[in-house]
């Protein structure tokens, strides 16, 4: 069972996850991605909420259809979502990480030494 986030849409996390297969390559270009009706049923929600997330990820060009044959991963989908979530990583999630280690005291240092840390755990 799929479990969601409280503090976001559950369309716009069902996006997130699209968006996060074709960022590590289980979803590649012109590749054949559920139907609407499948993928609900695979996260246990209702159909027209994954319309929703498909409706957005169409918008936003990352997916397509082909009508009769399904949704289809759009050319340079990844490089769109690489932009994107680097714009949103550089303008809003550091401003508010510098602005939370100047209140709270910590230094770049204490970052770099917890970055570390979990680089090895990746390993």
């Amino acid at each position: 069972m799929q479990i969601f986030s409280q503090e976001k849409p559950i369309y716009l996390q069902i996006y997130d996850r699209i968006c996060n297969e074709i960022l590590s390559g289980r979803l590649t270009e012109h590749s054949r991605i559920p139907s609407v009706r499948d993928y609900g049923a695979l996260l246990q929600v209702n159909a027209n909420t994954a319309v929703k997330a498909y409706e957005q990820l169409s918008r936003d060009n990352i997916i397509f259809q082909k009508r009769g044959m399904g949704y289809f991963v759009a050319e340079g989908a990844k490089e769109r979502i690489t932009e994107r979530r680097r714009a949103t990583l550089m303008d809003d999630t550091l401003r508010q990480l510098f602005h939370d280690m100047q209140l709270l005291g910590v230094s770049i240092d204490d970052i770099v030494a917890e970055y570390q840390k979990y680089l090895e755990q990746q390993e």
